[in-house]
């Protein structure tokens, strides 16, 4: 009996032993199984670097899409696409050959061609570029020895029914891709790209519009039989500039005496022969202007006590215009003096009243009106040309220039 039980003790603790080792293997094949997941997941999923580079072909695949979409819309364009049934049909096309005429890019297509040119955009566009480019606006010119105001030429351009005409020409077909490029930076409202090197800035276009006339270029004879024959047009058809007026020269007397009737103008008896003789002899090189030495008694007092040249004042000359331009005062003034003692000495040698006029300069445009300023704060030293102007009771402000 004893034995008996010993042997079921003994069995018992096996059967324990037993369920705990199958209790480990269980839990050591749970982790294996997780491991194997892990791993089958990491074969399926792609390498790191392929990722990246898929992530860089997608930026670059977006930013050129954003690009071609602003290039579009530059020229008021907007990409719709294509419908889904024409993709799916693009698709099934294997060879290129096989593709749809319409799909494929022709360099013909690419640019205007004679049925798309719409004059009268153009036209409008014209006007446009014209405000840009100045139009009617003077501009400074600078020249050797001092500047003028100058309106910029306007370029001729003309549009025939089948082409155009720039400059003086030649005459340019639409089917010439260079005109059908500058007719289009016209109609999408720039300024054409082929002028831009030689106007940065632009110039105006001034267009004129003959689409209802096709233009024909002359065609010239081969040659012409005999010596001395030039190939060109006959010369009965030849059309000759000259700048000679045709028939006897006649003599300077001779004209004079056939206008010699005399007429009256504001109360003088004047003939064209006085007349013509007075202005003969002015532009000879008489002048019509007249000086005068203005003497101010500041400086003859100066003049009149001999002072060695190291102490000598600064001493300035100024040339002043009459209003008329008939007079010319030169007026011999200190650096310190003002633009009020000026007036007084023109004043003492023109008489009258001194507020009746504005002194002035014509570059710089300026007008000097402040009496208690010096002639060197004014920048008048040590030489200076001005101008006397008559100031009209209606004008008291806006000169339109500048005031010193």
């Amino acid at each position: 009996m004893s034995s008996i039980m010993q042997k079921i003790t003994l069995l018992g603790q096996k059967i324990k032993k037993q369920a705990q080792e199958i209790q480990l293997k269980d839990k050591r094949i749970a982790e294996l199984e997780e491991k194997m997941k892990i791993l089958q997941k990491g074969e399926d999923a792609p390498d790191s670097s392929t990722v990246e580079e898929l992530e860089n072909r997608c930026l670059q695949l977006q930013t050129q899409v954003w690009e071609m979409e602003q290039f579009l819309n530059d020229y008021g364009l907007i990409w719709v696409g294509e419908r889904h049934e024409q993709l799916e049909d693009l698709e099934s096309h294997k060879d290129e050959e096989e593709l749809p005429a319409r799909s494929l890019w022709k360099p013909g297509e690419a640019v205007v061609s004679k049925h798309q040119i719409d004059f009268d955009l153009i036209l409008e566009n014209v006007k446009d570029l014209n405000v840009l480019a100045g139009e009617g606006i003077s501009q400074i010119e600078h020249m050797p020895g001092g500047a003028r105001l100058r309106q910029p030429e306007p370029l001729p351009l003309t549009l025939y029914q089948n082409g155009i005409v720039m400059f003086s020409g030649p005459f340019r077909p639409y089917e010439d891709p260079s005109t059908q490029q500058c007719l289009q930076d016209i109609m999408d409202g720039y300024f054409p790209s082929e002028l831009q090197m030689r106007y940065p800035d632009g110039v105006p276009l001034q267009v004129t519009d003959r689409r209802d006339v096709v233009f024909q270029e002359r065609h010239l004879p081969g040659s012409f039989p005999g010596h001395g024959q030039v190939v060109g047009h006959s010369k009965s058809s030849e059309v000759q500039e000259t700048t000679a007026i045709p028939g006897p020269k006649v003599s300077l007397e001779q004209l004079l005496n056939k206008f010699s009737k005399p007429s009256k103008h504001r109360g003088e008896v004047t003939g064209a022969q006085g007349s013509a003789r007075a202005a003969q002899q002015g532009a000879g090189g008489v002048r019509s202007s007249k000086e005068i030495l203005v003497e101010t008694p500041r400086l003859s007092a100066l003049e009149r006590v001999k002072t060695d040249e190291a102490s000598a004042p600064d001493i300035c000359t100024l040339r002043i215009k009459s209003e008329n331009g008939e007079q010319t005062y030169i007026v011999k003034m200190l650096f310190t003096e003002t633009i009020g003692d000026l007036r007084q000495h023109l004043a003492h040698a023109r008489g009258g009243d001194s507020d009746t006029y504005e002194i002035i300069s014509t570059f710089p445009q300026r007008v000097y009106a402040d009496s208690s300023r010096s002639l060197q704060e004014c920048g008048l030293i040590p030489n200076a040309s001005l101008l006397l102007r008559r100031r009209e009771p209606s004008q008291q402000e806006g000169t339109g220039l500048k005031t010193a």
